[in-house]
């Protein structure tokens, strides 16, 4: 993952306009994940989609409803139907009837979207720690607690694609 140094004309103690934050955090988000998507094409998952991550975890381990994947997202069911078809055709998940009630269709990850949650998890971790070795251990330590300082406690918040529509 490459990474630019700071601009030299802007004077590293200065304050960054107000604005500069939030594109930053998100500069960083896209960059892990792109690096992620990148690695994880590389092992097999070319097909692979940042907004499949969220639906991944979405489905959870015991598999949902589109209903619910959709209430989940804070997207529409037939936009959460919608997404489903196209991970079905990828592979990724299967659709089947619930055990508990026949009336009901659940998803559910197949092995290869297991797999691919794996993969992109021990990615994160390769990229973390290629973050500690750029920018030392201890400031990324620190600067984790302070965005858990200053984020919800909620991590898992699942309505990113909803938010973003």
């Amino acid at each position: 993952m490459s990474r630019r140094p700071a601009s030299p004309d802007r004077d590293a103690d200065a304050d960054a306009p107000g604005f500069e934050l939030p594109l930053r955090l998100f500069m960083a988000f896209r960059a892990i994940i792109d690096e992620t998507h990148a690695r994880l094409a590389a092992e097999g998952h070319p097909d692979f989609r940042p907004m499949h991550g969220f639906v991944f975890q979405a489905i959870g381990p015991h598999g949902t409803t589109a209903a619910d994947l959709g209430r989940r997202l804070g997207v529409s069911k037939q936009a959460a139907g919608k997404t489903v078809g196209v991970l079905e055709r990828l592979g990724y998940v299967e659709v089947g009837a619930d055990p508990a009630d026949a009336r009901r269709k659940v998803v559910r990850l197949t092995s290869r979207g297991i797999d691919a949650l794996a993969r992109s998890a021990r990615i994160f971790e390769e990229i973390r720690t290629e973050w500690a070795d750029t920018l030392g251990t201890d400031r990324l330590r620190a600067f984790e607690a302070d965005l858990r300082t200053m984020t919800p406690g909620e991590l898992w918040r699942l309505d990113v694609p909803g938010w973003f529509a």
